[in-house]
């Protein structure tokens, strides 16, 4: 048997010689199941075991080959039969198909570390490093934000209307709608059709929302609607996903944000469409709040808007006595002409 089946038997003539200073002698090499046996050419006495697995060529690619029984080995077997030198190689590629690559492997391994920092950095990182910074960032820092914010909304639709009084009935409202946690609300004489939240707890209403409705109650339900909003979608989140990453890093490490980074973030404002509000969700909050639903939902059914019919039926004071108003109508009608002075 030999080391590869497809041999029954293979020999061949070769040059040997025991160390580097002996006279190289022919032999017949005898390519076994494990072993080369070199033979005596004349006497047929065997005088050398090689592992063919151990042997090694010194000379690729060339001919005749140039074998070692080992990398300290003086022995030198020199051949130049190609099917005998052809059944060494191949047994020598199989082991080494077998063995295995410690660097293949690092390098998998490190390419697959490589591309996972990527995709954190790609995907991962700036996601996280906007929710940290949002939920890091003090009070008085979402203040400054939401102001500058403001200052850019204000360049599109002219600087907030009203006064003390204006103001404080304005107070009066926001304790009623967003109760323990009271918001800024400032009305803005044009452009802005509904609400919109901003960093540091304001909130800027539109002037057609007060002076187009007989009730504070349409102006509740948008600023309700505009609360559910803000809960599920965070307003600094939203400003930070505009201004980029660059700009959260130096407002995570400054403390603010750069010079100009909210430049334009009014159109931003202005352009977007409300996120639908869940009835069910807006329902609830009507309730928690005592107010009525039907006045906010004429507002919208009069604007062609498909959840009208479905809040309005599920008022949960469609029936019986209707609670108190949004506000006392002598600060409702104070705050329908705040853009007017």
């Amino acid at each position: 048997m030999t080391a590869l089946p497809e041999y029954e038997r293979l020999e061949a003539t070769g040059l040997w010689r025991p160390d580097a200073t002996a006279q190289r002698r022919e032999v017949i090499v005898s390519f076994g199941d494990a072993t080369l046996a070199i033979t005596e050419a004349q006497g047929l006495q065997t005088v050398a075991h090689w592992s063919i697995a151990a042997a090694e060529r010194q000379n690729p690619g060339r001919m005749p080959a140039l074998y070692r029984p080992g990398p300290d080995a003086m022995e030198l077997l020199e051949l130049d039969d190609p099917s005998l030198v052809a059944a060494i190689e191949k047994v020598h590629a199989g082991l080494n198909a077998r063995r295995p690559r410690p660097g293949r492997l690092r390098g998998a391994l490190l390419g697959g570390a490589l591309a996972l920092v990527l995709a954190l950095a790609v995907f991962w990182l700036p996601g996280e490093l906007k929710r940290h910074t949002a939920a890091v960032l003090p009070p008085s820092a979402r203040a400054e934000i939401g102001a500058a914010a403001l200052a850019d909304l204000a360049r599109l639709t002219g600087p907030p209307c009203g006064g003390e009084a204006e103001a404080r009935a304005l107070d009066v409202l926001s304790a009623r709608v967003f109760p323990g946690q009271p918001v800024r609300i400032v009305v803005l004489p044009q452009a802005l059709a509904e609400a919109r939240q901003l960093p540091g707890r304001i909130v800027a209403v539109g002037a057609p929302l007060l002076e187009d409705h007989e009730t504070a109650d349409v102006l509740a339900g948008y600023l309700l609607a505009e609360r559910l909003r803000a809960t599920a979608d965070e307003p600094l989140a939203r400003l930070l996903d505009w201004v980029g990453l660059r700009a959260t890093f130096g407002l995570l490490t400054a403390g603010r944000l750069p010079d100009g980074a909210l430049a334009g973030y009014g159109e931003t404002l202005l352009a977007a469409e409300p996120a639908p509000v869940a009835p069910a969700a807006l329902i609830a909050a009507f309730e928690a709040a005592g107010l009525a639903v039907a006045p906010y939902a004429g507002a919208l059914a009069a604007l062609g808007r498909p959840e009208a019919a479905d809040l309005a039926a599920r008022d949960p004071f469609r029936e019986g006595v209707p609670p108190a108003p949004a506000l006392p109508d002598s600060d409702w009608v104070l705050l329908q002409d705040i853009c007017a002075r």
